[in-house]
């Protein structure tokens, strides 16, 4: 797996051009399925609007964008190219525009719509996802401190704790630093502790 840039959180900016307001939205998704219930979400919300022009970009490769009723190519593609310009996949923009009256011809709709795109996605955040491993591992209680500042030494963090006879604790690390973790663990506890992987997935890297 190799890391990937996407979006932190889901964010919505706007502004106004010769009496047309444009409400950008944009959302971090996974899947089309994700982003297309995202975008009828901000349909439903904006339904009286002119138009909800959207793009996405998925990490399968899918994408898709659409003038929803403005001149081919004035409003789905240049929320497109922003996305792609970002660098950003699982993402999506929904650009809403309510028409002021005013035309604002084709090289306005797409500086508009490139403007709006761009500050939903800015206002969003762009970050990076590490290849990461999820695991988890056993400890007795008087062990558990010891574990726990090894877990944050390593740049991992603690995804929850268990206490039975035992201490559980569930952790995320980068994938590179996985076996180096395995090791201080064993030299640390003589042989007697190791961590098992839950699952491979992706985290936030540091920004």
């Amino acid at each position: 797996m190799e890391e990937y840039k996407t979006i932190g959180r889901e964010s919505r900016s706007e502004f106004t051009v010769k009496r047309s307001k444009f409400i950008s939205s944009a959302k971090p998704v996974e899947t089309p399925d994700e982003a297309e219930k995202f975008i009828r979400s901000v349909r439903a919300e904006h339904f009286d609007a002119k138009h909800n022009v959207f793009a996405y970009r998925t990490l399968g490769g899918a994408q898709k964008c659409s003038d929803d009723g403005e001149p081919q190519g004035t409003g789905g593609v240049p929320v497109l190219n922003a996305v792609i310009k970002s660098g950003a996949v699982n993402a999506a923009v929904v650009v809403t525009r309510y028409f002021g009256g005013v035309l604002l011809g084709a090289g306005g709709l797409i500086r508009a719509y490139s403007r709006a795109a761009s500050d939903a996605l800015s206002k969003a955040g762009i970050i990076t996802m590490e290849p990461c491993i999820f695991a988890q591992t056993h400890c007795s209680y008087g062990e558990y401190k010891t574990v726990s500042r090894l877990i944050l030494s390593c740049g991992a963090q603690e995804d929850g704790t268990v206490y039975t006879d035992k201490v559980t604790v569930k952790f995320h690390i980068k994938s590179v630093m996985f076996q180096e973790f395995q090791k201080k663990l064993a030299d640390m506890t003589g042989g007697q502790r190791s961590a098992s992987v839950l699952k491979e997935g992706f985290c936030p890297g540091k920004q």
